[in-house]
């Protein structure tokens, strides 16, 4: 649902005006010093990126899931590490709050959040509990009006950064399956939180995860999002839902990226006295890559529109963040492929992209989980 077409205009051409003149001629500087430069930071506050999602009587601009992922879609254009420091605050960083937060709790964070004071991050995965997430061991025990919580959450993306932390904890130890799980916001300077080493991956440089690990960290009894025990597991998965069509619409815009350089290399190198972009081999590549995105982006905007109608899009969103992703992949191939032994060389952005990208199919739900959930929901609905 789009609530005011000439105002997401003004946005979205904003934030391409952005990602164009400021962000891109960034992207290699990021790769090598595997950091933001601060007054890009600086920059996204002005410009109100922190808080694109988050509702307007908390500072946030408030757009719609169909606004969120048009947007998205733009940002995904650049270097991932740009949309990830943002989008933690936009998606699963500050989602479980907005959904199921307490209104005191909203009011004390969400602001700060918007403005990007603080940078949130989101607590979920474990070293034994990734895909199985109603696994987890981490712990919140119940003493007088506080929780102790302790365990160690693995491959948290923005923690070196992070203000506050979403942090999904078994409050029944009896219950091992996901009805024991609740969700809390906890400050990242609480005694007893401490932070491992920022991780050395394949690629996404500048968008830093690592472990954060709870020894005896005590909370206050309101920092149980919504007040209630038990129900975390859902807020977590309801969170899932919506970053799922983020990280879909992302996905697509990086794609449109890969293709664009794609084609401006292969209609300017020229093999055999004509451009490549001249040979029918080549031009399969295109167009593939080309069908793909549209139907991706169109996957991406329908299941936006029926979350704008309070539709349930479980399915919708697990569809799309499955296809988005593998179609990115393929789109990124492709495009190494195009550019030849160019593509392999680090002097051109699609190296880079191409590691890059292969993050997409794998966190918020790997390929394979979205087909489980997929297939579940089919057979669900047919047995009803």
């Amino acid at each position: 649902m789009i609530r005011d077409k000439e105002t997401l205009d003004h946005i979205t051409h904003t934030i391409r005006n952005f990602v164009n003149d400021q962000l891109v001629p960034l992207e290699h500087w990021v790769a090598e010093n595997d950091r933001l430069p601060e007054e890009i930071i600086e920059q996204m506050r002005e410009l109100g990126l922190f808080g694109l999602t988050i509702p307007e009587e908390y500072g946030g601009l408030g757009v719609t899931m169909e606004e969120e992922v048009t947007l998205a879609f733009e940002l995904g254009r650049t270097s991932p590490a740009f949309r990830s420091l943002i989008g933690t605050n936009n998606g699963i960083g500050s989602s479980g709050l907005v959904i199921d937060g307490t209104e005191a709790q909203k009011q004390k964070y969400l602001p700060r959040l918007a403005s990007g004071e603080i940078i949130g991050s989101f607590c979920l995965t474990e070293p034994d509990s990734g895909s199985d997430a109603a696994s987890l061991k981490t712990t919140a025990v119940r003493d007088g009006d506080t929780y102790i919580i302790n365990g160690t959450k693995r491959y948290i993306t923005n923690a070196p950064q992070a203000g506050i932390f979403t942090v999904m904890a078994r409050t029944d130890p009896q219950n091992k399956r996901a009805g024991g799980i609740s969700a809390f916001i906890v400050e990242s300077d609480t005694p007893g939180i401490t932070l491992g080493k920022i991780d050395k991956k394949m690629g996404q440089k500048g968008a830093h995860t690592c472990d954060v690990i709870f020894d005896n960290c005590v909370v206050p009894a309101d920092a149980l999002i919504g007040g209630v025990e038990g129900v975390g597991f859902k807020t977590a998965m309801k969170v899932l839902d919506k970053g799922r069509l983020h990280i879909a619409a992302a996905s697509t815009g990086a794609a449109t990226r890969m293709l664009n350089d794609a084609l401006h290399y292969a209609v300017e190198r020229k093999q055999f006295g004509q451009p490549i972009a001249s040979f029918q081999l080549i031009q399969g590549m295109l167009a593939d890559s080309k069908a793909e995105i549209y139907a991706a982006k169109s996957m991406v905007l329908d299941a936006a529109r029926l979350r704008d109608e309070g539709k349930d899009v479980v399915t919708e969103s697990s569809c799309a963040k499955m296809f988005a992703t593998e179609m990115c992949g393929r789109v990124a191939d492709r495009a190494v492929q195009i550019h030849g032994g160019a593509g392999y060389i680090a002097d051109y952005g699609i190296e880079r992209f191409y590691r890059d990208v292969r993050l997409y199919r794998l966190y918020e739900g790997t390929t394979q989980i979205q087909q489980v959930i997929i297939a579940r929901n089919m057979i669900k609905e047919a047995s009803e």
